[in-house]
């Protein structure tokens, strides 16, 4: 989702190590709204974390053996534990990220309903499963299933500090893992807080630890020798994540950023494509992988969109006050990447609808509406995670879909067309694609979440996330003797010939 960042909650022995395990001092998180200490954390160098993981590997065993039933009983706990205290959980989010404490507050409740799916859902996603043997090997009963890797490592983002990670973390604890988090260095109290929570309903062994660090703590999870490492964060960051862990093999799942796309079509609710690319392109300040960031409308309905667009972008107000509708730019440096994003686009002949370089004022963004800038611009072409939506006009959807798909990135969509949402959606070139709603796949916990391109690879969330954290193991069981048995030293000069004939007989026509 972009660049890790800084953040704060209580320690809690066994699950987050402790300040004399960090050999490199302490770091403070800031709240981004008013530049307050929220909390210190402890950097934790290679050895801290080695530690860690070796620690979460000595309990997997015993968590993975508690089988499904005895994890979902631990995991529900835990999920009525985070609803009984998520508006302590909102707090801690809102002050590390400057989010409004509504959106922190839903934030949670997409990671409740994905913690229950990933529970209740684990047996039979993942359990021992009859297969046919096929003709060749009808002596033999066949079996497939999912075993845990062991140790799984998280390393998180800042702009969904509880959803985002937990998108793994859930996942791979229901599957029989055991987690060492590293939470983004904007947001370790939310990773913190986590584990301290996990640990007041399985209190035998630290399963889920934290390390709090930069990146320096992260690369150090890399070569940690967890089983997988699963990250979020920026394409290069992803990039050398991956480099990082090629060095011992250790298989990785990647989810990096997006610049995704709405099409606009010549017959959509228009009043519902304005408000869903308002919503996509404006909540959370635009720190959203999934969010809009580019929109190509068919040019018969543009007057009109961007319009209705800018109708209501325009009544948006940044700030800290309960009342704001977004916060703050969260991690500083993104500020001069939006400014210069909005500056380039308008001085290459895009008019700014709403706002301007002046909505720029660190640590806040007022929302812009850009329309007709040109397709090569960094505005259309890179990240800009910040309040601003570019509105481009296309002939049509087709050639919206075109546009979409000209990017690098892949990783959500979304379509609004009455009459051809399904058919334009499938064309998209990304993991997700919303209809005539937007960013709404990422709170179906059934689906699949991630993306293709720089967007990365693998699946977090529904039956493919819980398999991307374990391996499938197949065994096969002889039942009796074959009257045809090839791989045998013993065997009939005629046995092969046999088989032959069998297979032109029965797959031959």
């Amino acid at each position: 989702m972009t660049q890790t960042a800084r953040g704060s909650a209580a320690e809690n022995p066994g699950t987050v190590l402790s300040e004399e395990s960090a050999e490199a001092g302490r770091f403070e998180s800031i709240d981004p709204r008013t530049g307050e200490t929220v909390g210190t954390h402890p950097i934790h160098e290679h050895g801290a974390v080695r530690r860690a993981v070796e620690t979460a590997r000595s309990g997997q065993r015993w968590w993975e053996e508690l089988g499904f039933a005895g994890r979902k009983r631990r995991l529900d706990a835990w999920r009525r534990l985070l609803v009984a205290r998520l508006d302590e959980a909102a707090e801690l989010i809102s002050a590390e990220t400057g989010k409004p404490l509504d959106d922190a507050r839903l934030e949670l409740v997409l990671v409740v309903d994905h913690l229950h799916w990933a529970a209740a859902n684990a047996p039979k996603v993942l359990g021992r499963r009859r297969v046919s043997p096929g003709v060749l090997m009808a002596n033999q009963a066949a079996a497939v299933e999912y075993r845990p890797f062991g140790v799984v490592g998280v390393i998180g983002p800042w702009n969904y500090p509880a959803f985002t990670p937990m998108g793994s973390i859930a996942y791979a604890l229901a599957a029989g893992n055991a987690v060492v988090f590293k939470p983004s260095e904007l947001t370790p109290g939310v990773g913190e807080w986590l584990a301290s929570t996990f640990a007041e309903v399985v209190p035998e062994h630290p399963l889920l630890q934290v390390v709090t660090g930069f990146g320096e703590t992260g690369a150090a999870l890399c070569r940690a020798g967890a089983d997988k490492l699963a990250f979020t964060g920026s394409t290069e960051t992803g990039k050398r994540v991956m480099a990082t862990c090629s060095e011992s093999l250790t298989p990785v799942l990647v989810e990096c950023g997006g610049k995704d796309a709405l099409i606009v079509d010549s017959d959509a609710d228009l009043h519902a494509a304005a408000e869903a690319a308002a919503w996509g392109a404006i909540s959370n300040a635009g720190q959203t992988c999934i969010g809009v960031e580019r929109v190509y409308v068919v040019d018969s309905v543009a007057d009109r969109f961007v319009r209705l667009v800018a109708d209501r972008v325009e009544k948006l107000r940044p700030g800290e006050q309960s009342t704001a509708d977004l916060g703050p730019i969260t991690m500083s440096s993104q500020v001069d990447v939006i400014r210069e994003h909005i500056a380039e686009g308008t001085r290459r002949g895009g008019t700014a609808v709403v706002g301007d370089e002046d909505s720029v004022r660190p640590p806040y963004v007022d929302p812009v509406v850009l329309t007709d800038v040109p397709e090569d611009s960094a505005a259309v072409t890179e990240e800009t995670f910040g309040p601003t939506i570019v509105i481009n006009r296309v002939r049509t959807a087709d050639e919206g879909i075109e546009r979409a798909n000209a990017g690098s990135y892949g990783l959500g969509g979304t379509v609004f067309s009455r009459a051809r949402g399904t058919e334009l959606a499938r064309r998209m070139r990304s993991g997700m694609v919303a209809v005539n709603s937007v960013i709404s796949f990422a709170a179906v916990p059934a689906l699949p979440f991630g993306g293709v391109g720089d967007s990365g690879f693998g699946r977090i969330h529904g039956a493919d996330g819980l398999r991307e954290f374990t391996r499938a193991q197949a065994v096969t069981r002889t039942r009796f003797p074959m009257p045809l048995n090839p791989m045998s030293f013993g065997r009939s000069g005629r046995t092969v010939r046999r088989l032959v004939a069998l297979m032109r007989l029965v797959r031959g026509r």
